[in-house]
């Protein structure tokens, strides 16, 4: 990278860039800023992670926790590959027939204005998301870590499309932006940072909507009820089927509705927002779920989950050069391969049978191309570990059947 490039990608991520900078008159001309920000984004999660061992002796991520975020913030951007053209669309259809007013592109003003416009709709779209119980069930995705570090920013939901830096207190700045301090409290599961500080970049939203709580006792992240697992369909899809069943136990359509248009915590008899009354009492002594595992397991999910990155960047890279079919094939595969190494960091009794299973797929795309190394000269490496892989879970699988059929007899 040129050092003007670095330049504009750090000052990009601490929203220091100029309006003449950001502005643009045609889409086409607006930066993929995904992928100019992936590098920078990294090098910020490891230096978090230098810095926390470093200050606190301990890693500030777990292996676990950190890979499901990761996961989950891949699988937030899949259905841009299938729906991104009906998105676009849409919008244009809108602009065409319903604008109200056109402002200039190239005007300093226009972006101001829409800074505080796109800050302001933030704040109430966020809100939203923690009041009525159907949005909560994709928001409550990035909510779902009991942990608090730069890769919970990535844990984002699959059907909707911030983080402690170790940094105690800003002074002034906390009158006006969304800080660490702040956003510590967004992602608290103590009854005082209960749907508080709703705000994106600036916290003035809170503070005049009655939405502000600022840090006092020790923060314990996570949700209200912790899901305790790391199977990344069941963090992105379990409050929906959790919504379901709740609707059924009620006989009334006003019931069966307003379970999923009232707030999380609502009940009938209960305000529209609901209560806290059933909440688990939180001591500040809480753990974190980490269940233990062998290291050579954890080196085996690392190395196949750069593995599938690697599957994961060439569609994103490719996406504009391949069939439909294959797209969804590769989609497929992605979501077997996080769901599979979910299953494995769970120490499910089905992993063995799951996880050889999605060798075979490995395997077989290895054969036709569909999966490259990380690097060219790991072409063999990769193919003889991914083949070893396979014959680990076969016998690992078989190992599990005759234990099965040894209870059974």
């Amino acid at each position: 990278m040129e050092l003007g490039s670095v330049s504009t990608g750090v000052r990009s991520l601490f929203f220091m860039l100029t309006p003449n900078e950001s502005s643009f008159q045609k889409m086409e001309d607006v930066p993929q800023y995904v992928q100019q920000a992936t590098p920078f984004f990294i090098g910020l999660m490891v230096l978090e992670l230098v810095v926390g061992v470093l200050k606190t002796g301990a890693p500030v991520v777990t292996i676990s926790d950190g890979l499901t975020s990761i996961s989950a913030g891949m699988i937030s951007r899949l259905p841009l590959l299938l729906m991104r053209g009906c998105e676009l669309t849409a919008y244009m259809y809108v602009w065409d027939r319903y604008r109200l007013v056109e402002l200039p592109w190239d005007s300093a003003w226009t972006w101001w204005f829409t800074f505080l416009g796109v800050d302001f709709c933030y704040y109430w779209v966020h809100r939203f998301a923690h009041e009525l119980s159907i949005l909560w069930a994709a928001h409550q995705v990035h909510h779902s870590s009991e942990y608090y570090n730069l890769t919970t920013a990535l844990r984002q939901s699959l059907t909707q499309q911030f983080t402690s830096w170790l940094i105690r207190d800003l002074g002034p700045l906390e009158w006006i932006f969304n800080t660490p301090k702040h956003h510590r409290v967004h992602h608290g599961r103590n009854l005082y940072c209960i749907d508080k500080n709703y705000g994106g970049i600036l916290i003035i939203w809170d503070r005049l909507f009655g939405t502000f709580a600022p840090e006092t006792e020790k923060v314990v992240y996570g949700l209200v009820f912790p899901i305790n697992t790391f199977e990344i369909l069941h963090v992105q899809l379990h409050y929906y089927l959790y919504l379901w069943r709740r609707s059924n136990t009620y006989n009334t359509i006003s019931h069966k509705l307003s379970t999923f248009f009232k707030g999380p915590s609502w009940k009938p008899g209960k305000p529209r927002l609901g209560d806290h009354v059933d909440n688990p009492k939180v001591t500040g002594k809480e753990v974190p779920h980490n269940p233990s595992w062998s290291l050579p397991l954890q080196v085996y999910v690392v190395i196949h989950f750069l593995l599938v990155l690697q599957t994961y960047h060439d569609l994103f890279e490719n996406k504009m050069m391949l069939s439909q079919l294959t797209i969804l094939g590769m989609t497929g595969y992605i979501l077997l391969t996080l769901t599979s190494l979910g299953f494995i960091m769970d120490q499910r009794p089905t992993a063995a049978v799951l996880e050889m299973l999605r060798c075979v797929v490995m395997v077989t795309m290895q054969r036709y191309s569909y999966m490259k190394p990380l690097l060219p000269s790991l072409a063999v490496p990769t193919e003889a570990f991914v083949s070893l892989s396979l014959l680990y879970w076969a016998l690992q699988s078989f190992s599990q059947l005759l234990r099965i059929k040894k209870k059974a007899d």
